[in-house]
């Protein structure tokens, strides 16, 4: 293959339509969840994944699984974390059965918040979607992402 191959460049341009399509949601939801509660994309987002923990077996997240979650490095995970944490909407505590690990739960403030949250991003997302399905580029990639099933 050549770098003019039309396969690559179909390959390519695929590439840039999910990243353009990506780009304009991150960009929707952050400005409502900036404007209506204080919140980043990514910080919504590691609150929905520590919210989701629980007491039984496997049910706190090792902070490379919480890294990963939210797609950000463990040292950017911790900063965000640290950051939740100073405005009480994060706890963090030693496990009872090693001492070396650390658990984060999300606060009562931290739950409520996100549940406030929660109708914001919701439909910021459905108008990002909305709007880039009048893009014919990236109307495919909307249609795919409404049909995917995700288990939670």
């Amino acid at each position: 293959m050549t770098a003019t191959d039309p396969a690559l460049t179909a390959l390519s341009q695929g590439w840039c339509a999910l990243s353009l399509l990506h780009g304009k949601i991150e960009g929707h939801i952050e400005r409502a969840l900036q404007t209506g509660h204080g919140l980043s994309v990514r910080e919504y987002s590691l609150l929905g994944v520590l919210s989701r923990q629980h007491n039984g077996p496997g049910g706190h997240l090792q902070m490379k699984q919480v890294a990963e979650a939210v797609v950000l490095s463990q040292s950017a995970t911790t900063r965000l974390v640290t950051r939740l944490e100073d405005r009480g909407l994060l706890t963090r505590y030693l496990c009872d059965t090693d001492r070396r690990g650390i658990y984060t739960d999300v606060t009562d403030a931290g739950l409520a918040l996100l549940d406030e949250a929660r109708p914001t991003n919701d439909t910021a997302l459905r108008a990002a979607l909305d709007e880039a399905a009048e893009n014919p580029e990236l109307a495919p990639l909307v249609r795919t992402v409404e049909a995917l099933k995700v288990p939670v």
